[in-house]
């Protein structure tokens, strides 16, 4: 599993942090998405993929 992020569709909610925090982070100035790890491990894979189906912006793609 790779995660790619198009940070210019970010609308800095937040939902993929709540989702999965060892997986997202946001910046401070901004609060766009930042990927701590774009290759989690497998036991993040269900949290990984809940956070980009809540993204609002639908800013975040899943590579299998």
């Amino acid at each position: 599993m790779k995660v790619v992020v198009d940070e210019e569709k970010c609308v800095a909610a937040g939902q993929c942090v709540s989702a999965a925090m060892d997986v997202f982070d946001q910046r401070e100035e901004d609060g766009i998405v930042v990927v701590l790890d774009e290759n989690p491990p497998a036991e993040l894979a269900d949290d990984v993929r809940n956070a980009a189906a809540v993204c609002p912006a639908l800013a975040i793609r899943i590579e299998e």
